[in-house]
């Protein structure tokens, strides 16, 4: 009898976590479900919902355990090797992701396209982590809690962020968030005691922070004004979706009756305290949709938002609304398929720097939400950057607050939490420091058996004078016995190079090193031309198409650096010539080598060199620089070398 009553017993345990579950309380489903384990075989049903409820809750390593489980069920639906894969990516797992995504490819053809941009976005990830943004990354210990603490917005005279932390007093059991066991979410503010140093962060308001969810926001300085989002409870409607996660509008079970929707609220502070009377935004409409994460330009005249509302091009989209001029607020615009994508678009936020940036994980990306930066302006958005790591990791990232300079601020993530939750980072970014390693060679051309051979000897004893860009001071070293020298260079700064040696033409080279390690080493080669006039030098990979003379893309490259040339040596004359190969008449090859040299000169004046210093000679096929005359066979590689252009210092 004893072993029979177990049955309405576990029955009754298993109703009572779906109910938990459907009610989006997923910090008492899974204690709920895993008391179900603890009386029975495990099963399908059981161990998904544990995976899923992990997943909500951003706890992705039991996450990648329990899908793991889950799709060695037979039975198991394919979607849960899609959020296997989805899981192992939010952990770094990126081999592991990559392999599932390409299997979820094979099992569910209809989304193969997803599939393989996934698998792609898995090898992106690494090739960001292995070459790394400078930035240093800190947490901001001053106002983070053993909550999710995020969306930090930085004011003249403080700190405002969201957390959903208990207070220390300990709030009442029915004051805790059934979704995440922790705290409602309510906004805090840290008044400033330096530039980097905070007070302890003191709620908002009743008139602000109700007894649900309040935040993320965003603060107008020049009117005081906080624009926040606010949660409310309503009832849900059969046909209607399912938003009840503040932070990222998971579209939950259909189940239940009530679900969470955002909108937009404004609160004035008049220099003293918040003004009790809370205005609501002209557009909310939290019986249909939802709207929230606001971001105000700090002119106040638009204001950038998310939401789900009917006609976006994915779950949520990214929207503004202008100022007119009574003062009211305009229709809401969406921002467009450069922001927008059929995933999430979420908190939005503008930088000092007057950059748009928001969250997302519909574009290409490291896992979870990345933060991206919109390239372009208001209304003319042109493309979205990823932000890259460190910036961005496998983990959420979001809420970002930018400075003036567009180097340093803060950041939301969950990169450092196991549970999920998340903290306010700081980021700056730091110059690193690198070598550039140079060369300086001669270039020679020598003929022998009738074959052209190009051979590169070290330049010994030349002077390099390295320019910071704008500026007239330099430094100098001498080439070595094996034409190497080298100066210490830092990453992101334009450089000119200047090499000079007497019986050979000054050259210099201009370079903006990139160096993406904390120590990095630039490589840069100067080609030495000798002075000596009236002895031809080859202008390298200068190419025609088959009886044309316009100058191509590639030819233009290599015109460029005889531009250079020319300005670092003022008082030479060239003449410009050009060579062709013995096939066709000697006429024609006459004419199409003087247009061809006649091109190359129009070119150099294009960029503005003075016309009375060049010029243009066309030799047709009467210097061959090998045996490939009239009658002879050769190969294509020898009649190209006769397909030249050269020049040469007049007297």
């Amino acid at each position: 009898m004893a072993a029979s009553g177990i049955f309405p017993v576990l029955a009754q345990d298993m109703k009572q976590a779906d109910k938990y579950f459907n009610n989006f309380e997923f910090s008492l489903a899974l204690d709920a479900y895993k008391k179900v384990l603890e009386k029975e075989e495990p099963s399908l049903q059981v161990v998904q919902r544990i995976a899923d409820s992990y997943r909500i809750l951003n706890n992705s390593k039991e996450a990648e355990f329990w899908y793991a489980q889950a799709i060695a069920f037979p039975n198991a639906d394919p979607a849960n090797i899609y959020l296997y894969a989805e899981s192992a990516k939010r952990n770094a797992n990126y081999a592991k992701a990559k392999q599932l995504f390409q299997e979820y490819s094979e099992k569910v053809p209809a989304q193969r396209e997803l599939a393989m941009r996934m698998a792609a976005s898995c090898d992106t990830a690494l090739k960001w982590m292995t070459y790394p943004k400078p930035y240093e990354i800190e947490q901001l210990e001053a106002v983070n809690s053993e909550g999710a603490d995020f969306s930090p917005v930085r004011t003249k005279d403080g700190l405002f962020f969201s957390s959903d932390r208990l207070e220390a007093n300990n709030k009442r059991q029915t004051d805790r968030n059934n979704w995440t066991g922790n705290g409602y979410i309510q906004m805090y503010f840290a008044m400033k005691q330096t530039d980097s140093t905070w007070t302890n962060p003191e709620p908002l308001p009743s008139s602000i922070n109700t007894s649900y969810h309040n935040g993320p926001a965003d603060y107008l300085e020049k009117e005081q004004t906080l624009y926040f989002t606010r949660t409310r409870v309503v009832k849900k409607r059969a046909a209607s979706g399912n938003n009840s996660d503040p932070t990222s509008w998971f579209k939950g079970s259909d189940n239940g009756t009530h679900t969470n929707r955002h909108g937009i609220y404004m609160a004035t502070y008049n220099g003293k305290k918040w003004e009790k009377k809370v205005e609501e935004f002209k557009y909310n409409n939290t019986d249909e949709f939802s709207i929230g994460h606001p971001a105000i330009t700090q002119d106040g005249k638009v204001l950038y938002f998310v939401s789900d509302m009917p006609g976006g091009f994915g779950e949520t989209d990214v929207y503004y609304s202008e100022r007119q001029p009574d003062g009211s607020w305009g229709q809401p615009i969406n921002a467009g398929p450069v922001i927008n994508t059929s995933g999430r678009e979420s908190f939005a936020s503008l930088g000092d720097d007057g950059n748009l940036y928001f969250s997302s994980d519909g574009h290409m990306g490291m896992g979870g939400l990345d933060i991206f930066k919109a390239i372009g302006k208001h209304r003319s958005w042109t493309a979205v950057e990823n932000m890259k790591h460190p910036i961005n990791t496998s983990q959420d990232d979001f809420g970002i607050q930018v400075d003036s300079s567009g180097t340093k601020g803060m950041l939301s993530s969950s990169r450092f939490s196991e549970n999920g939750f998340d903290d306010i980072l700081t980021f700056e970014e730091y110059t690193v420091p690198c070598v550039l390693v140079g060369i300086g060679k001669t270039v020679e051309r020598t003929s022998k058996e009738g074959a052209v051979q190009t051979v590169k000897e070290p330049i010994v004893g030349a002077t390099l004078q390295l320019y910071t860009d704008g500026s007239e001071e330099y430094e100098e070293q001498t080439s070595d016995e094996n034409g190497n020298f080298s100066f210490p260079i830092v990453a992101g700064t334009k450089y000119i190079i200047k090499g000079s040696k007497d019986g050979y033409l000054t050259q210099s080279v201009t370079f903006t090193p990139e160096c993406l390690y904390k120590t990095d080493t630039v490589q840069v080669e100067l080609v030495f031309v000798r002075d000596t006039p009236n002895v031809p030098v080859l202008v390298e990979n200068i190419y025609y198409d088959l009886d044309k003379f316009d100058i191509k893309p590639a030819a233009a490259k290599e015109l460029n650096k005889l531009v250079r040339m020319l300005q670092d040596n003022p008082s030479i004359r060239i003449e410009l010539s050009s060579h062709t190969d013995s096939r066709q008449t000697d006429e024609y090859n006459q004419v199409l080598s003087q247009l061809r040299a006649q091109s190359a000169v129009d070119y150099l004046v294009s960029k503005g060199i003075d016309r009375n210093r060049l010029v243009a000679k066309g030799y047709g096929e009467s210097r061959l620089i090998n045996k490939c005359d009239d009658g002879v066979s050769c190969t294509e590689e020898q009649h190209q070398q006769n397909r030249r252009t050269e020049f040469k210092i007049l007297q």
